[in-house]
């Protein structure tokens, strides 16, 4: 772990000290040394990266409630060797389809849905492949809050052929021949240990 990484991890953990005591504390005083960390944890931030504090602040003042990890799913379909990719709008490279989870979706429906917004195709979730800590993938990352990654294997149950605004398309393409990934939201790894599960179906679930 680079000492860098490790500066916005501090930075994060202020940062959820912060939310979590704004969330609960009365006395003005302790809500006053709260909004300081949070303003600490903003320039710690923007030490880091090439946003200034106040973005910082701004973002971490959006976070209200208990400051838990978030949740990131992942879907993958496979298909005579090849797995199905969504090419985001926003970088112009492919990724395993998906997102963040929403509020009230259980996983299984959340990812469902993002493949059918980013591919275009109805599928139905098989098997839960691994839970994965995204900062443990993703040393150099200067994101403001920590997150899991839910990596799940669906199959095909219908085509709607309707893509989300964000996604330019969707194609099959051979594991062993993949296009530009979206580095941001999948990496190659993500992909072969997918394609081992899909492979060995009584391979048991991964976890970090």
């Amino acid at each position: 772990m680079t000492d860098g990484f490790r500066h916005i991890e501090r930075a994060r953990k202020i940062q959820s000290i912060a939310q979590i005591g704004l969330e609960y504390a009365s006395d003005p005083y302790d809500r006053e040394r709260y909004e300081e960390l949070r303003a600490i944890s903003a320039q710690m931030m923007a030490e880091a990266s090439e946003l200034p504090a106040e973005c910082w602040l701004e973002i971490f003042e959006h976070e209200t409630g208990y400051a838990t990890p978030k949740v990131d799913v992942r879907g993958a379909v496979f298909r005579d060797g090849q797995i199905l990719l969504s090419r985001e709008a926003s970088d112009g490279c492919w990724s395993l389809p998906g997102g963040w989870a929403d509020v009230n979706d259980p996983p299984s429906k959340a990812i469902e849905r993002e493949m059918q917004e980013e591919t275009g195709y109805d599928v139905r979730c098989i098997k839960l492949a691994a839970v994965l800590d995204r900062d443990l993938h993703y040393h150099a990352d200067c994101r403001p809050f920590h997150s899991y990654k839910l990596m799940f294997l669906c199959k095909i149950v219908g085509k709607s052929g309707v893509l989300d605004h964000d996604i330019l398309d969707a194609r099959f393409f051979p594991v062993d021949a993949l296009p530009p990934l979206s580095l941001q939201r999948t990496l190659p790894m993500h992909i072969e240990r997918l394609y081992r599960h899909y492979c060995d179906p009584a391979l048991p679930t991964e976890f970090d």
